[in-house]
């Protein structure tokens, strides 16, 4: 069988709901992690996403952050918040096992800090939750299963993953400390999935709202999935489905779907 693996920024899920409902409809994938639901867990709009055959578990937070889980197969060992700071109070990381019919498969999904303006505070908080994210992924490698860390990781991997380098220099998003932090997650072990099947400059998962951006294809890509190698081994594809970012009261990010065969 085939696994598909969604992850989506949606920037309120209760302003892009009928969005959403269209896009699951459409696309139909097995798992999506959604990040920036801006809601509490009772303001989540379970009952229409139920009714489409998904299961939900979510990590709200009111106004701001927020991480769901949406399953076709059945959700087990839920965790919410990232490991490694009992203060931090922020709606950031939702991991779960789900229960596909090949075999569980262990997904998180992932709203790491924007951390601007750099330096300063909120960069440093960028850079630790990062080095948080990192020891805990290490911990969950020993496992030796199918992994699979989606979100919206506030990293431009590599200049051409941006419209102007230029532009985005000094940017937290682009900034040489953040690439090491991303680049030394990933040498845990884990495989970007977009980087291996695809790998091309210039595929866009965001576009601000501002300066026509959208119009104009000035985009960045920093909505990831990371796959153990268990995961990796398995992986047959990777689409960003750019056609929902043209809709009425878009998201500002767009879906990447991974496809595996498990």
């Amino acid at each position: 069988m085939t696994l598909t693996v969604a992850s989506w920024n949606v920037n309120s899920i209760k302003a892009r709901l009928p969005n959403v409902l269209d896009w699951l409809k459409e696309a139909a994938p097995d798992v999506v992690c959604l990040q920036e639901i801006k809601t509490v867990d009772e303001g989540f709009p379970r009952e229409e996403i139920e009714a489409l055959g998904y299961n939900v578990e979510t990590h709200g937070q009111k106004t701001y952050n927020g991480v769901a889980i949406l399953s076709k197969f059945p959700i087990e060992e839920a965790l919410p918040r990232l490991p490694g700071d009992d203060e931090d109070d922020q709606a950031r990381y939702l991991e779960a096992v789900i229960s596909a019919e090949s075999g569980p498969v262990r997904v998180a999904s992932i709203y790491l800090p924007n951390g601007n303006p750099a330096p300063g505070p909120k960069y440093d908080y960028k850079l630790a939750w990062m080095e948080r994210l990192r020891r805990h992924a290490q911990k969950l490698l020993a496992f030796e299963e199918p992994l699979i860390l989606a979100g919206d990781y506030n990293c431009i991997p590599r200049d051409s993953d941006c419209w102007d380098p230029a532009v985005w220099a000094d940017d937290a998003l682009a900034l040489p400390e953040t690439r090491a932090a991303f680049r030394a997650l990933k040498w845990l072990g884990f495989t970007e999935a977009f980087e291996q099947v695809d790998g091309r400059g210039h595929q866009y998962t965001f576009y601000d709202y501002q300066a026509g951006r959208w119009q104009k294809g000035h985009g960045i890509r920093i909505d990831h999935l990371l796959c153990s190698p268990q995961a990796a081994d398995r992986l047959e594809g990777v689409e960003i489905h750019t056609k929902t970012r043209g809709r009425e009261k878009a998201s500002d990010h767009i879906p990447i779907v991974g496809s595996f065969a498990l």
